[in-house]
């Protein structure tokens, strides 16, 4: 059997785990609204060496106006609501965590495939996204010893803009999948960044950041952080993610592409010496399996 798709589905996690821990270290030291555009404007110039090289030409103008509005809405919402969330995240929690709450992404995907693209949803599914929040639930919630309550674990704040990213990357997925069709998934990647760096100028214009946007510029190890995550997440990692959604079927590629909360675990304690607790761990891996449930 051709496994294309799978592989490009578990590459992908690898991708996005380099680049969560990359935008982590960038986004705390120069903010994450410098980051999301930054990132972009170095991932666009990794596709248009790519579509010089082996495409033949610097940009997609051949692609059909319906795929262009359907990626383009999916950059709108995957890439700049959807990353502007989940960036805004990692200023008061860590990628693991962050990456553990985009594990609800897959089920949102799915659920949205169910509605838009009349794709089957059964009861495996539903028990299989109980099993996602429960692991989920399990690293983020923890009682109250006073009253007894559950409370979050972490900043509410990042929890809740952690899930902002997850219903983003959950919405955008399907856009892609609708507007990708047979197309290349470089050409269509390209879109997305596209539109993405559109809103973004937009958005640091009219909150008038454009001074900060130049001091982050100025940020050397951010710098360095920023190239290392712009090549492997929205250029090769979103690729990648893209392939996988061409050669297999949504929900397969999704359950693969959100294996990251286990790979990340590691490298985040020996990078970032942060203290990996059972808890996460057990967390972690209830979660890949709903997953991997919620798509048998």
């Amino acid at each position: 059997m051709n496994f294309i798709g799978e592989y490009a589905g578990l590459a992908t996690a690898v991708c996005w785990t380099a680049s969560a821990m990359s935008f982590q270290f960038a986004s705390r030291r120069i903010g994450s609204l410098s980051v999301n555009l930054i990132r972009l404007l170095l991932a666009f110039a990794f596709y248009i060496a790519y579509s010089k090289i082996f495409l033949g030409h610097w940009f997609p103008f051949d692609i059909p106006l319906k795929s262009w509005i359907f990626l383009s809405i999916s950059g709108l919402i995957g890439f700049v609501l959807g990353d502007l969330f989940l960036f805004k995240s990692y200023e008061y929690v860590s990628s693991k965590i962050s990456m553990l709450v985009m594990s609800l992404a897959p089920p949102i995907a799915a659920l949205l495939g169910w509605i838009m693209l009349s794709e089957p949803f059964s009861w495996m599914n539903f028990l299989g996204m109980a099993l996602v929040l429960s692991g989920v639930s399990l690293v983020v919630l923890k009682k109250d010893k006073d009253n007894g309550v559950k409370t979050f674990r972490y900043p509410t704040k990042g929890i809740l803009l952690a899930l902002g990213g997850a219903v983003g990357q959950g919405v955008g997925s399907v856009f892609s999948k609708i507007g990708m069709g047979n197309l290349d998934p470089f050409e269509s990647s390209q879109i997305r960044v596209i539109t993405g760096i559109v809103g973004f100028v937009i958005i640091i214009s009219v909150l008038k950041k454009w001074n900060v946007f130049g001091q982050g510029l100025k940020d050397k190890k951010a710098s360095r952080a920023l190239v290392i995550g712009s090549f492997f997440g929205p250029f090769l990692g979103v690729s990648l993610g893209m392939v996988a959604f061409k050669y297999t079927t949504l929900g397969v590629a999704s359950t693969l592409m959100a294996t990251v909360p286990v790979f990340i675990l590691l490298p985040s304690h020996i990078l970032f010496k942060e203290k990996v607790t059972m808890n996460e761990i057990v967390g972690a891996i209830v979660a890949v399996g709903g997953i991997l449930v919620f798509f048998l």
